[in-house]
């Protein structure tokens, strides 16, 4: 059967198996998600490009359509970004709870308080901007990471980079679907209040605002709760932020050094600026162990049966 659909990456192949699995679930909990019908046509789209412009790739090689090819080897960027917000907005409906209170109590068990606010006596506005900076900066370590990789002429590395990144995305989706929670800054802070509470110096309010919109709440709403996607737990930030580093080193990229800085000032906002418990942190962390060391043997099992220049050395 593997054989058979050997023209797919392992990218391709888990990116389907993923949009199955959420399809299975829109299905069963159809009545309960307002928007199932039209994530399920989405899930057959991408599925069916995914499909035929590998197929296309592989059959046709040296002479492959370049808009095409380009296509296949970039479609995972906007796949990430819609994928991401299918997962994390169908957990609420499907589970009909948060399970914020059990991550808020295994923090004060831990801890004996509450970490968000306990750190908010060290808050100042010039530490809140570089850290909402690098919070924001989040993306930006895929795109110069993967820009680098695909210009290299061997792109053995592009290949397996791309693979482990949309795994670590995609284990951490199923964390969403699993145990749906906002974070602290609708919990145990007032949401409202955050510019005043912690505030930055000149780019933060603006950044807090495209990250909102991009977690689902709009502009001026007065009702975040009911819209913001559930994505808490375990903290993409830290496990995808971790992989990026591994990755940046492993393939010894010009920008590693800045990956790694901006990246350990990344995992330090997510408490800091309110988006996460430290349980969630911890998760990342264990999720990101779990990628790297499962995410080789499947990426080596799909493609043995593919050219040698997919696999990882």
């Amino acid at each position: 059967m593997k054989k058979r659909f050997s023209f797919l990456t392992a990218a391709d192949a888990i990116t389907i198996v993923f949009v199955l699995v959420l399809s299975i679930l829109e299905g069963i909990f159809f009545l309960r998600i307002a928007d199932a019908g039209i994530y399920l046509v989405a899930n057959t789209a991408l599925a069916l490009f995914i499909f035929f412009s590998a197929l296309h790739c592989e059959n046709k090689r040296d002479r492959r359509n370049l808009f095409i090819g380009f296509l296949h080897d970039w479609y995972l960027v906007p796949a990430i970004l819609f994928i991401y917000t299918q997962s994390s907005s169908i957990a609420f409906p499907i589970h009909q709870r948060d399970y914020d209170a059990v991550l808020i109590s295994i923090d004060r068990w831990m801890f004996g308080t509450d970490p968000t606010a306990w750190i908010s006596r060290f808050a100042h506005p010039l530490l809140t901007e570089i850290l909402q900076l690098a919070y924001s900066s989040y993306y930006l370590f895929f795109i110069l990471l993967f820009i680098e990789l695909y210009r290299r002429n061997d792109r053995k590395d592009f290949f397996y980079g791309g693979m482990l990144i949309v795994y670590g995305f995609y284990l951490s989706y199923i964390g969403y679907l699993l145990v749906p929670a906002v974070g602290p800054r609708f919990t145990l802070h007032n949401f409202f209040s955050i510019n005043e509470e912690l505030p930055g110096l000149f780019f933060t309010p603006l950044l807090r605002a495209v990250i909102n919109s991009g977690g689902g709440i709009p502009a001026d709403s007065l009702h975040p709760l009911a819209a913001v996607h559930r994505d808490a737990f375990p903290s993409g930030h830290t496990e995808l932020t971790l992989t990026a580093i591994y990755l940046a080193f492993r393939t010894g990229v010009k920008s590693r050094w800045f990956i790694a800085v901006t990246g350990t000032l990344l995992i330090l906002s997510t408490v800091y600026m309110r988006y996460h418990y430290v349980i969630d942190v911890l998760s990342g962390i264990g999720f990101f162990f779990f990628t790297v060391w499962s995410g080789k043997y499947l990426h080596c099992w799909w493609n043995k049966n593919r050219e040698t220049n997919f696999l990882p050395t």
